[in-house]
């Protein structure tokens, strides 16, 4: 079930762009898009739990950056490093005309110290105010990048679908 988002996410896009509900093989857009999602649901899980583990403040987020990029590598993506300081921003081209869909996910954590017992707990600290601090992400950024770069994977498989305006 962890895969809903994933799945709820790309099949809305999809409805939200009135594309049809079959595709080349007839399987329904609906079934690709979970069998794609329950394919890469472990590897947006351990993204996840990646980027709980190693949170950075803002605008420090080399290593999340760096992480992103490395991971959206072999998509047939492309990718740019440093957009607003520590930004990703990855473009799926089409090769059809039509409009630009933007999506985006905030990639920091906060100046939180993190009270859970769970393997991938943030153990991170750093110097914030002048004062030494612990830093996790408490507001889910790191479930959202883990599921954008999922659906970053989704669309790239997706993208003969993606219909011209």
């Amino acid at each position: 079930m962890k895969y809903n988002f994933l799945f709820l996410f790309l099949y809305c896009f999809f409805a939200a762009l009135g594309q049809k509900q079959t595709i080349k093989n007839q399987e329904s857009l609906s079934s690709k898009i979970e069998r794609l999602a329950l394919r890469n649901e472990s590897d947006v899980v351990k993204w996840r739990r990646h980027l709980h583990q190693f949170p950075e403040l803002s605008n420090r987020e080399f290593k999340t950056m760096a992480y992103i990029a490395e991971n959206l590598k072999g998509m047939n993506i492309t990718i740019e490093t440093g957009m607003a300081h520590t930004g990703v921003v990855a473009v799926l081209e089409t090769g059809k005309p039509g409009p630009v869909i933007g999506l985006r996910a905030d990639i920091d954590g906060l100046p939180v110290r993190e009270r859970v017992n769970i393997p991938f707990a943030s153990k991170e600290e750093t110097e914030y105010l002048g004062q030494k601090v612990g830093i996790m992400h408490a507001c889910g950024h790191d479930a959202h990048v883990a599921i954008l770069m999922g659906t970053a994977r989704i669309l790239n498989e997706l993208k003969v679908n993606l219909k011209e305006k």
